[in-house]
């Protein structure tokens, strides 16, 4: 399998999936989308993978850029290529599609609980995974009412679409799934993100949220790995160390 990332800065990468991907032997090519880096033609890949990002999905204005990645999106959908977007690439998701994406009432950031809805508890991307379970947050924005024809798969108080199904094999999860040890230090050192970590949080955020996720990492990486499994089984790919 050789798997297409957009990328929308540089520290929000596959994480520990870039473990995963070389454990299995799979290729992935990332594109830096907000550096200026072309989309290269789908045809030459198994899937496409959406990241994170500081902006939000409506800014075309102030990143042109965007416009394009969401024709990439709805092409590759169009071509039943298997795609997984999280954060903003779940927004991107929501939005390619017609969906509406806008800002929260209220931010989520830190480590938070989603539950599975019925239709999560039965989908194959999520199978094996608990009804309920924590995760770590860091956005404002969200998907608000989701593409016709999307299925919600997860959701929480303060984000009613935290997975979304559209199709067979297009996914989205608003939550972060791709965490390293790194991670959290990383993304603090990124303005809007520090900003909203003190804002949300309060002040010493950074050293309550790097000890809280580094005391779930095991975890959030088990998570991680069943997730992956199940996104290179239903692109029908079987990897060799999952």
């Amino acid at each position: 399998m050789k798997v297409l990332v957009f990328q929308h800065i540089a520290v929000e990468h596959p994480g520990v999936f870039r473990d995963f991907l070389a454990a299995d032997g799979f290729g992935w090519d990332a594109v830096e989308l907000d550096a200026g880096e072309p989309i290269p033609p789908l045809a030459g890949y198994d899937a496409l993978w959406a990241m994170g990002g500081p902006m939000d999905a409506w800014e075309e204005d102030a990143h042109p850029w965007l416009a394009a990645e969401k024709g990439a999106i709805r092409e590759a959908i169009g071509r039943g290529m298997p795609f997984l977007g999280i954060c903003l690439g779940h927004q991107l998701l929501g939005a390619a599609l017609g969906g509406e994406v806008g800002p929260m009432a209220r931010p989520e950031v830190g480590l938070c609980q989603v539950a599975l809805t019925e239709a999560g508890r039965n989908d194959p991307l999520l199978a094996g995974s608990p009804d309920r379970f924590t995760v770590l947050q860091w956005h404002s924005s969200a998907v608000l009412a989701p593409p016709a024809g999307a299925v919600t798969l997860a959701t929480s108080p303060d984000c009613a679409i935290q997975a979304m199904r559209f199709g067979r094999l297009a996914y989205g999860v608003q939550y972060h799934v791709e965490l390293t040890q790194a991670t959290v230090p990383e993304w603090a050192c990124v303005p809007a993100y520090e900003a909203a970590l003190d804002r949300v949080m309060g002040a010493g955020a950074l050293h309550r949220l790097e000890s809280a996720a580094a005391a779930q990492l095991a975890t959030f990486n088990r998570d991680a790995r069943r997730l992956y499994d199940n996104f290179v089984r239903l692109a029908g790919r079987p990897g060799s160390a999952g």
